[in-house]
C-alpha cells in the first residue's frame, strides 16, 4: 500500500489533533507523519515491545498501537503523550488506517482480486476490467494448490507460506479459512506436473520439519487464463477430497493424476450401490478375508503378473493361482483376465468410497 495514503490523512487530521501523530511500519520507521521532518526516523526498539504487549503501550513520550495481528503486526500507529487522550487519539487513528487500508485493499491489492475470484465473489465481465486497473497479466499461466493444515500451532499458516513465497508480483498467499491457505503459483516455462509435484513436496517437508505441522496439498489444473483460476481451485479441493478417499497415503494429490478416483467421487452413490450389487453376487465381496484382499492388491500392483507377484509375496506360483481360483468362484470373476480385473478394480474403489459416507451406506 501506497506511502501516500497515509501521508495525506496525517495532513487532513493535524489540524483536527493538536498532537503529533504518525504511522510506523513493522520495522518501526515512520512512514508518514503530521510533521513532515520526522518521517524516516526509528523510533528504536517499538516493533519488538509492542509485539510483546500485544496492545496500547506508552513508551516514552510517545503512545503506540497496532494494526494486525500478535504474530503479524503491520503497522503501528503513534501519538504524542502518554495520558488517557493520547489513548484514544491513538485508537481513533488505528481505526482510520485500518478502514483505509480495507478500501485501499477492496479497490487495488491484487491478492485480494484474486482471492475474489476463486471465491467467485466477482463477475466474469469485470475480470478483465479489474485486471487492466491492477495492471496484472491475465494471461500467465498458473495453477492453484490448496495447503490444508491438519493440526494448529502458534505460528498463523498464511505466516508460514507468505515466508515460503514473498514474490508478490509472481506468487499469491490466499487464506480462505484458518486451516486453508491457497498458494497462485505462476508456472514459468515448460514446468510440468512432476515439477509442481516437488514445489508441493517441498513445502510439505519444509513445513512439518521446521515448524511440525502436518499438511495436505492438493494441486489443480494448471490454466492460462485469470478467470479460470476458479477452476484450478475447485479441482484442487477435489483432489484433496478425493485423496482422502483413494490415496490416504500420500501429502500430495495432483487433480489431473486421480484417474477413475476423481470419475468414481462424481457419480451418485445410489449408482454406486446398484454398481456393486450387479456385479458381486450378495455377500461374496464381504467373503473376501484379510489374506485375499492383500493378494488381490498386490496382484494389481504387479499389473496381473502372476510370477512377479507371487515372488513379492513369497508364496509360491501354485499358491496365488489357488488363491486366484478361489477369488473367482467366490466372486464370478477371474483376475487373470483383463476385463476381469478391471471391474473388480473398480469395484474395490467403488467400495471404498462409499465406506467413507457412512451416512449414506
Amino acid at each position: 500500500m501506497s506511502n501516500k495514503l497515509f501521508q495525506g490523512m496525517m495532513y487532513q487530521m493535524r489540524d483536527a489533533v493538536d498532537r503529533e501523530i504518525g504511522i510506523l511500519d513493522e520495522k518501526g520507521v515512520v512512514i508518514a507523519c503530521s510533521r513532515v521532518e520526522k518521517m524516516g526516523a526509528e523510533h528504536k526498539n517499538i516493533a519488538d515491545d509492542i509485539a510483546y504487549a500485544g496492545d496500547t503501550m506508552a513508551s516514552g513520550e510517545y503512545t503506540y498501537r497496532p494494526i494486525g495481528s500478535r504474530a503479524r503486526i503491520e503497522y503501528i500507529v503513534f501519538v504524542e503523550g502518554t495520558d488517557d487522550v493520547a489513548k484514544s487519539i491513538s485508537a481513533l487513528l488505528a481505526v482510520s488506517v485500518t478502514n483505509l487500508k480495507s478500501l485501499y485493499d477492496e479497490k487495488y491489492d491484487r491478492t485480494n482480486f484474486i482471492k475474489n475470484i476463486i471465491l467467485d465473489n466477482i463477475l466474469p465481465g469485470d475480470i478483465y476490467i479489474k485486471s487492466k486497473e491492477l495492471r496484472f497479466d491475465s494471461e500467465v499461466n498458473r495453477v492453484v494448490m490448496l495447503i490444508r493444515f491438519l493440526n494448529n500451532s502458534e505460528v498463523i499458516p498464511y505466516d508460514i507460506i507468505q515466508n515460503m513465497f514473498p514474490d508478490k508480483n509472481h506468487d499469491y498467499v490466499i487464506s480462505v479459512s484458518e486451516s486453508d491457505i491457497v498458494l497462485v503459483k505462476e508456472v514459468r516455462g515448460n514446468a510440468d506436473a512432476k515439477a509442481l509435484q516437488q514445489i508441493a513436496k517441498n513445502i510439505v517437508d519444509t513445513v512439518q520439519s521446521e515448524f511440525y505441522l502436518r499438511v495436505v496439498i492438493g494441486i489443480g489444473s494448471t490454466v492460462n487464463s485469470v478467470k479460470e483460476l476458479a477452476h484450478s481451485y475447485k479441482d484442487a479441493q477435489v483432489a484433496l477430497e478425493v485423496g482422502k478417499v483413494f490415496d490416504t497415503e500420500n501429502t500430495v494429490v495432483n487433480y489431473e493424476n486421480l484417474g477413475i478416483g476423481r470419475l468414481i467421487y462424481q457419480l451418485p452413490t445410489t449408482l454406486c450401490e446398484k454398481f456393486l450389487q450387479e456385479v458381486f453376487k450378495r455377500g461374496s465381496l464381504e467373503s473376501l478375508d484379510r489374506e485375499t484382499l492383500q493378494t488381490i492388491h498386490a496382484f494389481f500392483d504387479n499389473n496381473l503378473n502372476v510370477s512377479e507377484t507371487s515372488r513379492k509375496l513369497f508364496v509360491h506360483r501354485n499358491t496365488l493361482v489357488y488363491r486366484l481360483e478361489k477369488i473367482k468362484k467366490l466372486t464370478g470373476l477371474d483376475l487373470r483376465e483383463f476385463d476381469h480385473a478391471i471391474t473388480f478394480k473398480v469395484a474395490l474403489m467403488v467400495k471404498k468410497y462409499l465406506i467413507s459416507k457412512p451416512s449414506i451406506y
